[in-house]
């Protein structure tokens, strides 16, 4: 009997699973709104992901969130006209059901909580992307994955170098296959005649060109673009600028550190400072945008008088395969067999986010062995005494409650690796296993996925540039 009990259990969680898949992809296509399991998105989720969402709550809450609980808060969501909104049903469902004992008021409590998306238009704009490498081809997914009515940002054109006989396949097959992120989710199509790429409806014109200013992206029916610049040639002003020559671009966005006077913008810290003005903008680093987050919550509640960073990033194309020159210094030597000491920026880049923190930190480098994953180990000196469990609830808890919860995740797993890290969403993920604190002195350790999370802190720059931000409820 307790055999068939698990499994009964078991079949009512799955058939729950499946009866919310169409609700969560005509939520998000119909209406732009994500729906997400604390901070775990949904959109485009398997049966057996929407599952183990639902069972991490209990890692948070102390409470199991079971399916059926949830599923009436998608039911009574679909109802409503909220509109360009992540909505954390789970979140939602917990404060709900501590607080009632039957599912009578549902309605009303969505109502109220979801006030703010109610009828929230938003205008669709178009996005180029510049280059089409690591950071490229992640953010294609991500404007891809997203793709619907509702969509606020059309990926409409990739510029790529080249144009050699092959080269459309051979950009659609690194689209499709990744050795780290595993196989695109759909289907692509190469249409040859046309030089387009056309990933699960969406329509990608590719544009051969060998400087910014050789492009008219009127010709192809774009206009007041978003041009992404992933390639790393340009980083100041003059260079970048170089895109706004182009017809029907009109905004640019780094995903590099930008030189000069150019703000470098780590979502959820400094995002407030892009104005409507700004023409170029640069989404900082991934070590950048991976440390800031968490820096700034310590020095809200603790205070930071120094420290330093140390990270132990994972190789790039920067690196050599095998020993070859390289004007840097070690970046020669072999990646795949060697740790290699090196230098990063990011320590001091933290300071055009967050000043706060300007003359404060110093950091090193030490590329190591693996192609995806890094971490920040945070060495700091507090404003204040505490204690590991203090600092350690204080971070569980901006990372589940704060403005800071779409950049900083959290886990108190004792056997995490690197690769259980690869695809995460989030900007940094709080090891807290590994926190240490004595006294005023604390040392944090933040793993990151230093292609696809940063990619996703890149989206919600463009978003910001583009006016075009979802709410986030609750």
């Amino acid at each position: 009997m307790t055999a068939d009990k698990h499994l009964q259990s078991w079949q009512e969680r799955f058939e729950l699973a499946e009866a919310m898949q169409p609700l969560i992809g005509k939520l998000y296509r119909n209406q732009g709104v994500e729906v997400l399991i604390y901070g775990r998105p949904l959109l485009n989720s398997s049966t057996i992901e929407i599952t183990k969402a639902h069972r991490l709550v209990k890692k948070y809450e102390g409470d199991k969130l079971r399916l059926r609980e949830s599923f009436p808060f998608i039911e009574a969501l679909s109802r409503l006209n909220v509109k360009h909104a992540k909505v954390d049903i789970g979140k939602l469902a917990i404060n709900y059901w501590r607080n009632h004992s039957s599912a009578e008021e549902i309605d009303a409590y969505m109502k109220e909580h979801l006030a703010p998306a109610v009828d929230k238009d938003v205008e669709q704009r178009d996005v180029v992307l510049y280059g089409f490498g690591r950071i490229g081809r992640l953010l294609a997914r991500l404007l891809i994955e997203r793709t619907g009515v509702s969509n606020t940002m059309r990926l409409r054109a990739i510029v790529v170098r080249g144009g050699r006989e092959g080269d459309l396949e051979k950009r659609a097959s690194l689209l499709r296959r990744d050795s780290i992120h595993g196989p695109f989710n759909g289907s692509i199509e190469v249409d040859e005649e046309n030089n387009a790429l056309i990933a699960n409806g969406t329509y990608i014109q590719v544009i051969y060109a060998n400087s910014p200013d050789q492009v008219d992206y009127t010709q192809y029916g774009i206009d007041n673009a978003l041009v992404v610049d992933n390639t790393g040639i340009w980083s100041d002003e003059e260079g970048l600028g170089q895109h706004l020559k182009s017809k029907g671009a009109a905004k640019v966005l780094l995903t590099a550190p930008a030189k000069g006077d150019i703000k470098n913008v780590v979502y959820g810290v400094n995002d407030s400072d892009v104005l409507d003005s700004d023409l170029i903008l640069s989404a900082a680093s991934c070590t950048t945008n991976a440390i800031t987050p968490v820096l700034k919550a310590v020095y809200d509640e603790f205070g930071i008088n120094n420290g330093h960073v140390e990270t132990v990033h994972s190789y790039t194309n920067d690196q050599n395969l095998i020993d070859n020159y390289h004007k840097a210094d070690r970046r020669g030597r072999s990646a795949p067999l060697n740790m290699v000491l090196t230098s990063t920026g990011a320590a001091k880049a933290v300071s055009k986010a967050f000043p706060e923190l300007k003359g404060k930190l110093t950091g090193n480098a030490i590329r190591v062995p693996t192609p995806n994953v890094s971490m920040a180990i945070m060495n700091l000196n507090l404003g204040k005494h505490t204690t590991r469990e203090e600092m350690n609830e204080y971070l569980r808890k901006t990372a589940l409650f704060s403005d800071l919860q779409n950049q900083i995740d959290f886990t108190a797993s004792t056997e995490v690796v690197s690769t259980d890290l690869v695809g995460s969403r989030f900007a940094g993920v709080v090891d807290s296993q590994a926190t240490i604190v004595e006294d005023d002195r604390a040392v944090l350790y933040v793993w990151y996925d230093n292609e696809f999370g940063y990619s996703c802190q890149v989206v919600q720059v463009m978003q910001k540039m583009l006016n075009a931000t979802s709410v986030v409820l609750p």
